[in-house]
């Protein structure tokens, strides 16, 4: 049953509703059958619209998430949605699905945001999905500034986390830990051949810490040679187009699979067909996308050892018991920011002014900012996520004894009125 067009807002007031699943509820098979690649969020979303007026699809290999706004329920018009796009039914679907509401879903994603919900602890990669997400929800025009607050608000949660505290400080990859259980389950790296599966973000970080750990002969394989080639280019090895991978494989130590395909790459036919020719020589198999790139049955096969990305749990729990200290203060820092916007949140009367206030400012923010970069092209990753983080608190630094006027005032609709007019501010009549 698709949803009607949920009410205006203005009797009722606006909520925020989660609907999503990920590695601690749901097994890889599961999660990999309602995952939503980065270049299908745009079709994704489409689809969505015809559920709900609003909403940001967030996956990544640990989860599927929907958030939407409105001031009627939203969570059966959720399910539905899912139902539809993945074909997966209810009753499969049902054991493994949480919902939450407001505060409860502001944790929730504030904990995502900081890396306390991922399965390495710490890990950066989460912030950029988060971004990817807003990003294209902005582009289908699927977000209300309600929305767009609290995921901004979760980015500069995240970002604070990891400059206070150590959560961060040397943290693992998913991409690291499959090289390090490689090296672990071959007993070393020097004098191997290594097969990465993947082009992409994920096949990047891979190839650069199979270098780095003295991996002596890397392989790129993608779907187009141009991709395999430009990301050869950063990291070093030799690059080769999936379909004539086959010989690669019949001398590789290691095979990494992180491609963002929606089928199988390696079946169990395929690579019976590569064992033949390798005598009694092992071969490791790392799969770390989701949907799975190989074939679960592979790992029944003689002398093949397959891992997927559930079983990396172990690794994520020794790395989370080195790290508990700074889990304990990046918990207090999203329980602050869960307060904080939870009682702005309340603030019903202000909360547009507010809203559009503290998007108003980064924008601009986001404007200057790109200008610099592009000038100082010289700068690395981490003086660029420096320089962001700065900007950022200035920004915040100077909104916040205005914004908690607004908010000690909220039934002044005067100086709510003020403001707006003051700064030329753009308010959504329809956000509460």
């Amino acid at each position: 049953m698709k949803n009607s067009k949920q009410g205006s807002g203005r009797d009722k007031p606006v909520n925020v509703y989660l609907v999503g699943l990920n590695h601690h509820t749901a097994p890889v098979d599961i999660r990999e059958k309602v995952a939503i690649n980065a270049d299908k969020l745009g079709e994704s979303l489409s689809l969505l619209r015809q559920y709900i007026p609003n909403g940001i699809i967030l996956s990544t290999c640990n989860r599927t998430e929907i958030y939407a706004a409105g001031s009627e329920p939203a969570e059966e018009a959720i399910l539905n949605f899912i139902n539809a796009m993945t074909g997966v039914s209810f009753v499969d679907l049902l054991p493994h699905i949480y919902l939450r509401e407001n505060g409860t879903a502001f944790k929730h994603l504030f904990r995502i945001a900081s890396g306390l919900d991922s399965m390495i602890i710490g890990e950066f990669e989460v912030l950029g999905q988060i971004k990817t997400a807003l990003t294209a929800a902005e582009n289908a025009k699927m977000i209300t500034p309600s929305l767009r607050n609290i995921f901004q608000s979760a980015l500069r949660t995240g970002r604070q986390v990891r400059e206070e505290t150590g959560i961060s400080r040397s943290a693992l990859s998913v991409s690291s830990v499959a090289v390090d259980m490689a090296a672990k389950a071959i007993g070393g790296l020097n004098n191997c051949k290594m097969v990465v599966i993947g082009a992409g973000e994920a096949g990047r970080l891979v190839a650069k810490v199979a270098k780095e750990s003295g991996v002596s002969e890397i392989v790129i394989a993608s779907r187009t040679m141009e991709s395999a080639s430009a990301l050869v280019e950063m990291v070093g090895g030799r690059p080769v187009d999936l379909d004539n991978m086959g010989e690669e494989l019949n001398s590789a130590n290691i095979v990494v699979a992180c491609a963002g395909a929606p089928h199988r790459i390696l079946d169990i036919e395929r690579v019976m067909e590569v064992m033949k020719t390798r005598s009694d020589s092992p071969l490791v198999i790392i799969d770390i996308a989701v949907p799975r790139n190989v074939e679960p049955e592979v790992g029944k096969i003689d002398n093949v050892f397959l891992y997927d990305i559930d079983d990396l749990t172990r690794v994520s729990e020794q790395n989370r018991q080195m790290r508990e200290s700074e889990v304990e203060k990046a918990e207090e820092i999203v329980a602050a920011e869960v307060a904080r916007c939870t009682s702005g949140w309340s603030a019903s009367g202000t909360k547009p002014v507010i809203t559009a206030l503290m998007q108003k400012a980064e924008d601009i923010r986001l404007q200057q900012l790109n200008r610099t970069l592009k000038k100082l092209r010289t700068l690395t990753e981490e003086d660029q996520f420096n320089l962001d983080a700065m900007t950022k608190s200035i920004v915040t630094k100077i909104l916040q004894e205005p914004v908690a006027y607004l908010k000690q005032n909220e039934d002044n609709g005067e100086q709510a009125g003020l403001v707006s007019e003051l700064f030329k501010l753009k308010i959504d009549e329809n956000e509460e």
